[in-house]
């Protein structure tokens, strides 16, 4: 009996769709970070809210043969004595998402308090919390940071990163504090077992923020980006003022994180077709006619069916010039900001960290780079 129920269950498993299907078969990066909240890890947190949309950013120019994956994005915290003893104070914040305003603002809400830091324990519960794709092309990285032993806490990181690995997930380690600290106490063998990355940064470090001639501009296109934007359903005026507070959140952490975000936000990768009327329209999810008018957003009450659609048909087209114009823009940024800050060494920044590991995670895999 036991023999069947298992043959059953293994079928059922093969014969599952790939979670990947669910994006008309498009590749897809599913980005788990895991970070230390403890006490000392105030800079580390700061610096995740200030550089999450650089990151972002650099996931966008990934391609599989020629196709731009789709990303999903989860976040645990570890290391926090105002969690609950018996889940090894461990919180998974957010699972895998594909709406980055919500992973703003849980990143924004993250308080460091205590220190018990058990990373053998977080990335187990990550491999086997999150809901991780099976399709083969699938990138699927853990990035974990902290400044405690990696050896730490009830269970053997060794068997944690092994079941990492038998899943093909690349576990990265950023280790707060000095190199030869982190080889020594476990931080650089936890990702030599997965085929990951080991790096060591300053929690504490901070970006100067270089002023370049194109950001007066973007930010004002940035806001009028914002009024393309149609709630609809339940959470579609939630949802619109969330994307308004997390312009003000990263603009709150220096005016290089809003720049960095509009960017995001002119891209693919920023997508919000569960709210917003004006994707869900472009990628053929919803029929305009046929949402009711009290789930409509209030501008759009009292239309026609022809006129309903004729308005979305507007936004769209005025959201795409403007998205347009931002990319070009921040093109032209980047090139101006890398002229001007080649003698900058970021390379104890968690960004810088975060981007050369997923280099090297995403060329093993077959991934390219787009120019």
């Amino acid at each position: 009996m036991k023999r069947i129920l298992c043959f059953f269950i293994i079928a059922a498993a093969l014969s599952s769709p790939a979670l990947a299907e669910r994006y008309e078969g498009r590749p897809l990066i599913q980005l788990a970070i895991l970070l230390d909240t403890s006490n000392s890890m105030d800079g580390l947190i700061n610096q995740a809210k200030s550089q999450l949309w650089k990151i972002v950013a650099e996931t966008g120019r990934t391609r599989y043969q020629g196709q731009r994956p789709v990303l999903e994005v989860a976040l645990y915290e570890y290391g926090n004595d105002s969690l609950s003893m018996f889940s090894g104070y461990i919180r998974n914040v957010v699972p895998f998402t594909r709406d980055l305003d919500l992973m703003s603002q849980s990143l924004f809400q993250l308080a460091t308090n205590g220190g018990s830091e058990y990373c053998g324990q977080v990335l187990r519960k990550a491999n086997r919390e999150l809901d991780w794709d099976r399709d083969p092309r699938t990138l699927k990285i853990v990035f974990i940071a902290g400044n405690e032993p990696f050896g730490q806490g009830p269970v053997n990181y060794v068997h944690a990163a092994n079941e990492s690995a038998r899943k093909e997930i690349t576990v990265n380690t950023i280790f707060c504090g000095n190199r030869q600290e982190g080889f020594e106490t476990g931080w650089e063998h936890g990702a030599m077992i997965t085929g990951g990355s080991y790096m060591n940064i300053d929690s504490d470090y901070a970006y100067g923020y270089i002023q370049a001639p194109q950001d007066d501009r973007i930010e004002e296109l940035n806001r009028r980006l914002n009024e393309t934007y149609l709630g609809y359903g339940a959470e579609g005026e939630e949802k619109k003022a969330l994307q308004a507070q997390q312009d003000t959140n990263a603009g709150s952490m220096n005016r290089m994180s809003l720049l960095e975000r509009a960017k995001v936000k002119s891209s693919a990768s920023y997508s919000n077709e569960e709210w917003d009327l004006v994707d869900a329209y472009d990628r053929g999810t919803v029929s305009v006619d046929e949402v009711a008018e009290a789930q409509l957003p209030a501008e759009m009450h009292g239309m026609s069916g022809h006129e309903k659609e004729a308005f979305v048909r507007e936004k769209l087209e005025q959201r795409k010039a403007i998205q347009a114009e931002i990319a070009a823009l921040s093109t032209e940024r980047d090139a101006y900001i890398k002229a001007q800050a080649e003698e900058q060494d970021n390379s104890q920044a968690l960004d810088t960290a975060m981007i050369d590991a997923l280099h090297h995670a995403a060329q093993k895999k077959g991934y390219e780079l787009a120019q």
